[in-house]
């Protein structure tokens, strides 16, 4: 994470783009007026707009699943899911209903 000011930003935007991609950085641009934003990479943006599904989503709805598979394939939560065999298949589903 590092902080720049908008003109060297401006400046040097080549290698700080490569840096935000290649170092899968966050890079804060300083602005006039107190405003200021953030370039990250589209990586890192996927696990934020996921991160924010499956917190806003009720747990047990498809959209919460579905954040929460998305999550554990990008590495940001583990996979402690029990395995389904054939004897508590049944009784899995049910938890569905």
């Amino acid at each position: 994470m590092e902080t720049l000011n908008q003109t060297y930003f401006r400046n040097n935007i080549k290698s700080c783009l490569d840096r935000v991609n290649d170092n899968d950085d966050t890079i804060y641009v300083t602005r006039p007026k107190n405003r200021a934003v953030a370039v990250i990479s589209t990586k890192k943006l996927e696990k934020y707009e996921y991160l924010e599904l499956f917190a806003k989503t009720k747990e047990g709805t498809t959209d919460h699943a579905l954040a929460r598979d998305k999550l554990i394939e990008l590495g940001v939560l583990d996979d402690n899911d029990p395995v389904i065999d054939k004897d508590n298949w049944t009784e899995f589903w049910q938890q569905f209903k």
